[in-house]
């Protein structure tokens, strides 16, 4: 036998030790955590729930758990699972996914084709990119969350009605942001990271106008690199301000040395331990 041979059957065994250790593998899953299938009862759209409860959890107790709800779930169910564990163990997660079976032109896409119809507050000018993308459905997706999935959850689970928490990052700050000025009622605390709200700001006031009080907890922040985003922010911050609301109490951070996927990190850790004191002073008082 050659020394091409030998290396042949060499390589053929080295395969099938690997073969044999990627068979033997199984996936990890985050403890107390499962996935529910919801329906918008309004449209055919299909999305998923990432529900994590809190260690000890019991339906039957008289415990009333705060709730943060969170878009793009895929992507943020990890740290918000990391940061509630350690900061804010009594809170029921529920992430929400984008939709499961999309169609026309949104089907066949990336997995998160459906996020820029449903977070965006305004249909583009732009014919082709408007059939292309189908935006400017916030509306229809925050009736999903009012109607059915808040619904589910208050439902299901001993939720605190009075302590929703909404979380969303980006394209989820603007979509937050359109809620907290829109049907500021759904969520009482409001965190929104680096959202992007470009020449959004406009049509937020305006709806703004349509509620004397917003009554709600806001967290807003983004990455000290993002010059131009943070333009926009400190806009939507200072009109915020010149409400003269005093039902809205408002924190903005500014994080340092980050631009705008590298503010996500931290964004995560200081909110939270901003919603862990929040609610915890409210429950003391």
């Amino acid at each position: 036998m050659n020394i091409k041979n030998n290396w042949v059957i060499t390589l053929a065994c080295i395969l099938l030790l690997l073969t044999a250790n990627v068979s033997g593998a199984s996936s990890f899953t985050l403890p107390h955590t499962h996935v529910i299938p919801i329906k918008d009862t309004q449209q055919d759209k299909q999305y998923e729930l990432y529900i994590k409860l809190p260690e000890g959890y019991n339906k039957h107790e008289d415990t009333a758990y705060p709730v943060i709800y969170y878009t793009d779930a895929q992507w943020h169910m990890e740290l918000l699972s990391g940061a509630t564990a350690f900061l804010m163990e009594n809170a029921i997660l529920v992430g929400i996914s984008w939709q499961i079976n999309t169609k026309g032109t949104l089907k066949d896409k990336e997995a998160s084709a459906s996020r820029g119809r449903d977070f965006s507050i305004r249909a583009s000018s732009d014919p082709k990119v408007q059939a292309k993308h189908q935006l400017g459905q916030a509306n229809n997706h925050l009736a999903f969350i009012r109607n059915d999935i808040i619904q589910y959850i208050e439902n299901q689970y001993n939720a605190d009605p009075n302590n929703r928490t909404y979380f969303g990052f980006s394209f989820g700050g603007l979509f937050g942001s359109y809620i907290l000025m829109a049907q500021p009622d759904t969520f009482k605390n409001y965190i929104l990271g680096s959202p992007s709200l470009w020449r959004d700001i406009p049509h937020l006031l305006e709806l703004g106008t349509q509620h004397k009080q917003l009554n709600a907890n806001v967290f807003i922040s983004y990455g000290a690199l993002e010059d131009k985003l943070g333009i926009h922010v400190n806009e939507f911050v200072e009109l915020l301000h010149k409400r003269n609301d005093k039902s809205l109490k408002l924190q903005k951070i500014v994080i340092e040395s980050a631009g705008h996927s590298d503010s996500f990190p931290m964004l995560g850790v200081r909110s939270i331990s901003w919603l862990s004191a929040l609610i915890s002073g409210q429950q003391s008082k």
